[in-house]
């Protein structure tokens, strides 16, 4: 892959081999950071898994930086109420299932209680390929609609890792705070190492980086401060 000029020149200013303590990293990051609007930094972790074995769930970082999410939720009844009361943007049944079937996409979450799975099940095409599919193991398909729609306004984000075994994740922004970067890598860290497969032979995260949307990688000491 060819990388334009500023990403070669950040790419030779600094040892892309050595392994950086958590602070030291996030320093760098930001100062290889080139792009004149705010970059997303970004966490990858390469993990020892097998093909079959896929790692997630969600956490809540300790420090949001993204705009509050548009949240539908798929419910009847009492539940639907329940959602309205919560703050949820949109709520309905056959009426919102319809909607999206139409195409309509206009939100950023989907939460749905576990009696309307069987009609939503159907959105599979259009809300699977967006990932915005509500799922049993990311806390989006429930019952306890106050507390989905609670956690979500909070900043609730999932990680997942791909068929390589890697886990990329948005952390923060190249504005924000060292420290407020630090405790949302750490948290992410913390949570994912919390997942270790218990058939794990050896070192479950062989390796981490952090990038900025543009700029390039630079690998983590796991353990450091």
């Amino acid at each position: 892959m060819k990388h334009g000029k500023k990403y070669t020149a950040a790419l030779k200013s600094y040892d892309k081999i050595k392994l950086y303590g958590k602070i030291e990293a996030i320093e760098l990051v930001k100062k290889l950071a080139f792009a004149k609007f705010d970059e997303t930094v970004e966490l990858s972790m390469n993990l020892n898994v097998k093909k079959s074995t896929t790692i997630r769930d969600t956490l809540v970082l300790p420090h949001q930086f993204k705009g509050e999410k548009k949240i539908l939720v798929f419910a009847k009844g009492d539940k639907a109420e329940e959602a309205r009361k919560a703050g949820a943007a949109f709520v309905g049944d056959d009426d919102l299932i319809e909607k999206v079937r139409s195409g309509w996409t206009d939100f950023d979450v989907a939460v749905a209680t576990p009696d309307m799975m069987k009609d939503v099940g159907k959105l599979g095409p259009i809300l699977g390929r967006r990932g915005l599919m509500p799922n049993p193991k990311t806390q989006t398909v429930t019952f306890e609609v106050t507390a989905a729609i609670n956690e979500l306004k909070k900043g609730r984000v999932e990680f997942r890792s791909d068929k390589t075994g890697v886990i990329h994740m948005p952390v923060g922004k190249v504005s924000m705070d060292v420290a407020q970067l630090k405790e949302n890598i750490e948290a992410v860290i913390s949570e994912v190492e919390r997942k270790r497969p218990s058939d794990t032979k050896g070192d479950f995260v062989k390796t981490i980086a952090l990038s900025s949307t543009m700029g390039p990688g630079v690998r983590l000491i796991r353990d450091s401060e």
